[in-house]
């Protein structure tokens, strides 16, 4: 595990950096990640301008920012995550946003389909689902815990869709974009900054 973990930092960006390399594909007309097609690629485009309004509009709250300042020890906070995925859109975002507040915390992203062995670990029952956030310990690379791929609201509205429908279509997708600007990141950032207490 921790040779995996070691060659997917090697492989890593920070968050700027993902943010280009997203930007660079779509002005070549690719999405990123292994498969290619005109959906992903909308996706993509979509993502883009939801994270350039979350990069502008998140605010940590102060009782996050206070939980992230208790934190003594150093971690990284290593996300799998594509430029197609609509939960990675609206989670990267607030983690980056999180990782801008505490000083001894660092994120670092790297591209599901390019890292497969480390998404391979982290499976959400037994799907390749993301963002997925693996926290590690900075110093030793030490996995601690692991969060994603969404926050529990958004979760349960999707089950629940799943359950009475059968399916997760465009509607159920729509929903879901709508509870996330609703939530305006809070349950994320409420539920990671707890994990992060936890770990010291």
């Amino acid at each position: 595990m921790k040779t995996i973990i070691e060659n997917s930092l090697k492989n890593s960006s920070n968050y700027s950096e993902y943010r280009a390399k997203v930007s660079k594909l779509l002005g070549e007309g690719k999405s990123s990640g292994n498969e290619q097609s005109d959906d992903l690629l909308h996706y993509s485009q979509l993502n883009e301008v939801r994270m350039n309004r979350l990069d502008k509009t998140l605010v940590v709250p102060e009782e996050v920012k206070v939980r992230l300042g208790k934190l003594k020890n150093k971690y990284t906070w290593l996300v799998l995550a594509e430029g197609w995925c609509g939960d990675a859109a609206q989670v990267l975002p607030i983690i980056n946003k999180m990782d801008e507040v505490v000083a001894n915390v660092d994120l670092r992203i790297v591209f599901r389909d390019e890292n497969d062995p480390l998404m391979q670990e982290f499976l959400s029952n037994g799907a390749r689902s993301i963002p997925k956030l693996i926290i590690i310990n900075a110093e030793n690379h030490d996995v601690l815990a692991a969060w994603g791929a969404r926050p529990e609201g958004a979760t349960r509205l999707i089950k629940e869709f799943k359950a009475k429908f059968g399916v997760v279509n465009e509607i159920a997708k729509a929903e879901l974009q709508k509870w996330y600007l609703h939530d305006k990141g809070l349950s994320t950032m409420d539920e990671i900054s707890k994990i992060m207490l936890t770990l010291e």
